[in-house]
């Protein structure tokens, strides 16, 4: 499956302000029609602005202008079949116009100006983001692989979903997980726990010292001025249960032997994967579950690890919390188990594309407010 989705819907948002172009045009139509037809104590000139007015909520500057001089010319016309264009009432209307329509033009630039400099974020954001999520291998040791990341609406700022895997001699390591906040900072973060987690995946021997070693990364942030120099930041003064590390990723990290029939987990803090298996969905929800990376002075213990039983056929769906946290019109929770518990059955791709479209028609209009990822796991051998 492919490694990143982006909705349909997003190459065509230029379609609907198309369709509305002929409205401003209709609009100074019909009142300019109307105003020459009025009984002599009538004007409707003033209602002229509105098509200027409304050109510029949908288009750019060059058209607002055009709509804005198309109506001024509107305006001249009935001045001159009512009366002539030096009638005080008919220059004062002209002159309005023209001020409105200068006024509004220059809004459509700024906001052109505005929505391009979005546009230019967000492309260095995902471009950012692309080179940290790598696509995952389809076949790894006994395991059959599929992704999907499903990117929210063009004006939402990216999020920080991160996944891998990774390989070592007689299993596979995978991690999924979410940066706590919007942006290139977050894109960021998501970088350096992705690389502590392929640096240490092929060295840690256990499950909970290598999400240790992800702890670890993520506290000594280099970037953090007071972390770099081993001191400890300020107290400002307010309430000691608020005063923590802003920053921090919610992950699940599994170790998947290749000949044991079980898969080891460590949640920190981040939704539960699902296990498919014969048309049933089961949560593996850890005993102890440990909080998120970089909140270890909330932490009662270390890290532990728990096995389930993960069998040949059995499918395992990891999952970022876009995913459930998708409502719809009525602003009902997307039902992620349920849904999942309606696939036929035929391999991890097909799982994420019967979830994918299905997420999709759930939120309005097929628009996601949160990024999304999800990461399907088959054992095959």
């Amino acid at each position: 499956m492919g490694h990143r989705l982006r909705h349909p819907v997003k190459g065509r948002f230029r379609e609907p302000r198309l369709a509305l172009l002929p409205v401003p045009f209709a609009l100074i139509a019909l009142v300019t029609t109307v105003d020459v037809l009025a009984p002599p104590g009538v004007h409707l000139g003033p209602f002229l602005v509105a098509a200027p007015a409304l050109t510029a909520s949908f288009s750019g500057p060059r058209m607002t202008g055009f709509v804005g001089a198309v109506a001024v010319l509107a305006q001249a016309v009935v001045a001159v079949v009512r009366t002539n264009l030096t009638d005080l009432n008919h220059t004062i209307q002209i002159v309005a116009l023209v001020l409105i329509s200068v006024f509004v033009t220059l809004f459509a630039h700024l906001r052109e100006v505005h929505e391009r400099q979005l546009t230019q974020l967000r492309s260095v954001a995902q471009a950012a983001q692309q080179v940290v999520l790598r696509p995952l291998r389809e076949r790894m040791g006994p395991l059959r692989l599929a992704s999907v990341y499903l990117a929210a609406e063009a004006e939402a700022q990216i999020g920080g979903d991160l996944y891998a895997a990774t390989r070592t001699p007689d299993s596979t390591r995978l991690i999924i997980g979410d940066v706590r906040g919007k942006g290139l900072e977050a894109v960021g973060e998501a970088a350096l726990v992705l690389g502590a987690f392929r640096a240490a995946a092929h060295q840690e021997a256990d499950l909970p010292g290598l999400v240790a070693h992800l702890e670890a990364a993520v506290v000594a942030d280099p970037d953090d001025p007071y972390e770099a120099n081993g001191e400890v930041a300020p107290y400002d003064g307010g309430d000691a249960s608020d005063w923590h590390r802003e920053q921090f990723t919610t992950a699940a990290v599994l170790d998947v032997p290749d000949r044991d029939m079980t898969l080891r987990l460590v949640s920190c803090g981040h939704p539960p994967p699902l296990l498919l298996r014969g048309g049933r969905v089961l949560p593996l929800e850890v005993d102890h579950p440990a909080p998120p990376l970089g909140l270890t002075e909330f932490a009662d213990g270390g890290f532990a690890a728990q096995s389930f039983p993960f069998e040949r056929g059995d499918v395992v769906l990891l999952y970022t919390d876009g995913v459930i946290e998708a409502r719809n019109a009525a602003g009902d929770f997307y039902p992620l188990a349920e849904r999942a518990a309606d696939w036929p059955g035929d391999g991890p791709e097909a799982l994420l594309r019967h979830l994918c479209a299905d997420l999709l028609a759930h939120s309005p209009g097929g628009h996601l407010g949160d990024d999304a990822a999800m990461v399907a796991i088959e054992r095959i051998g």
